[in-house]
């Protein structure tokens, strides 16, 4: 005999055979949702007028309904087609964070922008007093390491 849980499981994915579900636009929508929710408390505190509140209530709501409506949605080619664009503008970002928080960590070496070209130079730290020249524009700068 199932119990509840089970058939409740079964049905549940029964509806949501086919559809969307959740992908990483959804995940920037929430977390978007999040910052407004926050946002919005802070700046009802700040300026306490209905309309600011109201125009804070209508983007969490926009927000909400569009995560809701891209779970529950069958038209999956276009869904995929929004998630590539949406990951086409967010890798590149990513990918800067990912690699500035290395930079970071990175207890071994100093890294120069050029003033030319702005290409990163990386060199040892703790050498002193040194000539940078640029692999990019073969600029020459003297920095302290």
């Amino acid at each position: 005999m199932a119990h509840f849980s089970d058939k409740l499981r079964t049905g549940t994915a029964r509806f949501l055979c086919g559809r969307n579900g959740t992908d990483q636009l959804n995940g920037g929508l929430l977390v978007l949702y999040v910052i407004l929710v926050f946002l919005r408390s802070f700046v009802v505190l700040l300026f306490p007028y209905a309309a600011v509140s109201g125009l804070f209530s209508l983007l969490i709501l926009f927000v909400s309904l569009t995560v809701i409506f891209r779970i529950f949605s069958r038209n999956l080619p276009k869904r995929r087609e929004e998630n590539r664009r949406f990951l086409c503008w967010w890798n590149p970002k990513a990918a800067a964070l990912s690699a500035a928080a290395a930079r970071r960590r990175d207890r071994e070496h100093r890294y120069f922008r050029c003033k030319c070209c702005g290409a990163l130079c990386r060199v040892p730290r703790g050498v002193g007093r040194i000539e940078i020249t640029c692999p990019r524009c073969q600029n020459t700068m003297s920095a302290k390491s």
